[in-house]
């Protein structure tokens, strides 16, 4: 079996293109918003807060768990969810970086 396309990219290229790849979606965006502005893990609230249906939110918090920018701690018959601020970190230094070498570059463009 050949190499994958993403075995030609290092772990941490991976890494932050799986985050802004769950990053993609608005309703994404906005579960993580909710989830910082709360200062909380949360349980059941998030369904109330979006003008989507559980199954759809639900398939949503999947995604990001997946991609590891949430966690979901099981509290009885519910999964209470929080962001990993680690994982945010390590986005946020990517964009840094990048910003940092734009500063001394001059496009054409």
């Amino acid at each position: 079996m050949g190499a994958t396309k993403t075995d030609h990219y290092s772990g941490y290229q991976n890494e932050i293109a799986k985050i802004a790849k769950a990053l993609g979606h608005p309703a994404r965006v906005a579960i993580i918003g909710y989830l910082v502005q709360q200062n909380a893990c949360i349980c059941g609230d998030i369904v109330n807060e979006l003008p989507l249906s559980q199954p759809t939110v639900s398939q949503h918090l999947k995604e990001l768990r997946n991609a590891g920018i949430i966690k979901g701690d099981i509290k009885g018959n519910s999964i209470c969810y929080c962001v990993d601020r680690q994982v945010i970190e390590r986005l946020s230094d990517c964009l840094s970086d990048i910003l940092e070498k734009l500063k001394d570059t001059k496009f054409c463009c």
